[in-house]
């Protein structure tokens, strides 16, 4: 019986192959099926640049003031503070955890 079969086993076997290939070019990481993962990943992607962004804006435009040409009495006066730890009687301090503070600046990035 496996006399008459050996004729068979290479097509049996390029079969397989092409079953197994076409399998994973379908269901695979970049398949064809798997394009929806990829497009909410871009999504989350795009959402995190548009972010990082905006901090980078922020930290620049803070940079640009802190120069020596354009210094900013007031931002100076608030790093100061922030580094030192010092705060003025007649202002009012809230503290945040570094984690609320994170949620609080997603939420208003959001």
């Amino acid at each position: 019986m496996i006399e008459q079969m050996k004729p068979y086993l290479p097509s049996v076997l390029i079969l397989f192959a092409v079953l197994y290939f076409g399998v994973h070019g379908l269901t695979g990481e970049r398949g064809l099926l798997s394009s929806k993962a990829r497009a909410e990943l871009l999504e989350k992607r795009q959402a995190e640049l548009a972010h990082l962004e905006d901090e980078k804006q922020d930290l620049e435009v803070r940079v640009r003031y802190l120069r020596t040409g354009s210094l900013s009495r007031d931002l100076l006066e608030e790093r100061a503070r922030a580094v030192i730890g010092f705060a003025d009687p007649r202002d009012y301090v809230v503290r945040l955890d570094a984690a609320t503070a994170h949620n609080r600046n997603e939420t208003r990035a959001g």
